[in-house]
């Protein structure tokens, strides 16, 4: 029972964050579900729980698909199409960890996605500020970044 309301209570703080996301929040949010996914994939690999992990990988694929999507071409130019590759790279990887339950490729996917993020993270530190000259944003912001950096195996 203590699961159920656990996971009921998690469902609605998830819903109310994202419908008071800002678009650079709602990317941010894309992001740290996919390395949360990632991660316990990587553990379903460990207790050898392939369909838990190819629901976990499918579902970041489908995250990494909805990022480059987003993608502004026009506007991003080069950039854009940088990380249009990389997107791409990534799902490739996923879908190779997958198929080899390769650990090691997952984190390899997780460590270019932090990368991402702490990038997009910078830019939307910079959004912030130029919306209402606070910083205070920072220090959640840096313990996101600890609490994700921590999943990833060195």
């Amino acid at each position: 029972m203590y699961k159920s309301g656990a996971k009921q209570y998690q469902q609605v703080n998830v819903t109310s964050e994202v419908l008071d996301a800002d678009p650079h929040r709602l990317i941010q949010l894309l992001m740290e579900a996919a390395l949360t996914r990632m991660s316990q994939a990587k553990g379903a690999i460990e207790r050898k729980e392939m369909d838990t992990k190819a629901n976990l990988l499918g579902r970041v694929m489908e995250i990494i698909q909805t990022l480059q999507g987003s993608l502004d071409h026009s506007a991003g130019g080069e950039l854009a199409q940088n990380l249009d590759n990389l997107y791409d790279y990534m799902n490739r990887r996923l879908l190779e960890a997958t198929s080899q339950n390769d650990q090691a490729m997952i984190d390899e996917v997780m460590g270019l996605l932090l990368e991402v993020k702490q990038g997009w993270d910078g830019i939307r530190q910079e959004y912030l500020q130029s919306q209402n000259g606070t910083t205070a944003s920072s220090a959640v912001s840096a313990v996101s970044d600890a609490r994700l950096e921590s999943h990833i195996s060195v």
